[in-house]
C-alpha cells in the first residue's frame, strides 16, 4: 500500500467517524429538544420520554432540521405555548453543543 493509499484510507476513516459522531449528536440533540419541549407542553415522565422519541423520529422525514422545527412549532401552537421559531432554533443550537459534550465525555 502506498503512502497515498494510506492517507486516503485515513481520511475515509476520519470522515466516517465524523459522520457517525454528527448523527449521534443530532439524535441526542433531538431527544434533548423533545424533553425541553415536553416540559413546555406540560408533559413529564413516560409522556415526556414518548414525546422526545416522536421528535427524534420527526428528523427522519427529510434532510436538515426543518422537519424537527415544524413538529415542535406545530405542537406548541396546538397547545398554545408561546415560543418563537428563533427561540426553538437557538435552543437547538445550545442543545447540540450539550449533546456533543455528552458524547465526548461518554466516549
Amino acid at each position: 500500500m502506498t503512502t497515498f493509499d494510506q492517507r486516503k484510507e485515513g481520511f475515509e476513516k476520519k470522515f466516517a467517524h465524523d459522520e457517525e459522531l454528527r448523527f449521534k449528536a443530532t439524535a441526542r440533540r433531538n431527544k434533548l429538544l423533545g424533553l425541553w419541549a415536553a416540559e413546555k407542553l406540560g408533559l413529564s415522565g413516560a409522556a415526556a420520554e414518548s414525546y422526545a422519541k416522536e421528535v427524534v423520529a420527526a428528523d427522519f422525514e427529510e434532510a436538515g432540521d426543518e422537519d424537527v422545527v415544524r413538529k415542535v412549532v406545530a405542537d406548541f401552537k396546538a397547545k398554545g405555548v408561546e415560543q418563537s421559531d428563533h427561540q426553538i432554533r437557538r435552543t437547538m443550537d445550545e442543545l447540540l453543543a450539550t449533546a456533543i459534550d455528552q458524547i465526548k465525555s461518554a466516549g
